[in-house]
């Protein structure tokens, strides 16, 4: 679905229903975008322009997450390793949700895995220099997906009855991104989201982190989490969630920035 080099990012997507290949480059503070497949007119640019914004958050001043971080020692370090790091979004609710659910109880190599599977099969291609970019399975599509194919793709029957039930209320519109934004509350929202089958809290926070942006989501019992927190010894023992509510009193309005950060302290500098 994207591919990265030394000082770009490419990425397929679709803009009113039109197949595109983005390349963002880098260059003097500047991000550079550009087509590479498809058009670029100027109903294509705005949409365009505000999908990397939700992607990528460039516009994001995050002075304030790190003056917070430098408050406290074990976590200070962030400021230079991760510098000029933001949360890397979603902006697709519906692959926001699915990959959440095919990430369930499961390892995240596995879950990669999974999601390959169905989005090579189910989600349509962009052929550039030899290599095919993916875009993700639109509901619609998904919604004929039968269990059986999805089993066959070593997902548990379960997960298949959820995926393609899910897909099924996008496709019926009975579940959509500006549908859920015009909910009053975080909690409006976590209510609709885990009314769908499949859907528990950790699915719908995660996905409000990273779709809708909600910075006040944490995913409570996320293992890369408690794990992240326990090297950085603040907390004892993944149980110690009195421990983990008071790291994050200190974050108000940036909860889901920390989450992310912590993430990403699991993984080795480059």
């Amino acid at each position: 679905m994207h591919a990265t080099g030394p000082d770009f990012i490419r990425k397929a997507l679709l803009i009113n229903n039109q197949e595109v290949l983005l390349e963002i480059r880098f260059e003097n503070q500047t991000l550079l975008i550009d087509t590479l497949y498809g058009d670029w007119d100027h109903n294509n640019e705005q949409l365009i322009l505000q999908f990397v914004k939700d992607w990528l958050e460039p516009q994001r001043d995050i002075s304030v997450f790190y003056e917070k971080l430098r408050q406290l020692p074990a976590l200070s370090y962030m400021t230079q390793s991760f510098a000029g790091l933001r949360l890397v979004g979603i902006p697709d609710l519906f692959e926001a949700l699915i990959w959440s659910i095919i990430g369930q109880q499961i390892n995240l190599p596995f879950a990669y895995k999974l999601k390959r599977r169905l989005v090579e099969k189910y989600g349509r291609a962009i052929l550039y220099q030899n290599s095919n970019y993916y875009i993700f399975p639109t509901p619609q599509c998904l919604a004929e997906a039968s269990i059986e194919d999805l089993r066959g793709m070593q997902f548990s029957e379960k997960k298949a009855e959820y995926v393609i039930g899910l897909a099924i209320k996008f496709a019926k519109e009975e579940m959509s991104k500006p549908l859920l934004q015009s909910l009053p509350t975080v909690s409006a929202q976590q209510k609709a989201l885990t009314s769908i089958r499949g859907i528990g809290i950790w699915t719908a926070n995660y996905a409000l982190m990273k779709s809708l942006r909600v910075p006040t989501c944490i995913p409570y019992g996320d293992a890369g989490l408690l794990n992240a927190l326990i090297r950085h010894q603040l907390i004892d023992n993944k149980t110690d969630i009195a421990g983990l509510n008071a790291l994050f009193q200190h974050f108000p309005n940036w909860e889901s920035y920390l989450v992310f950060y912590l993430w990403r302290s699991l993984a080795p500098l480059p």
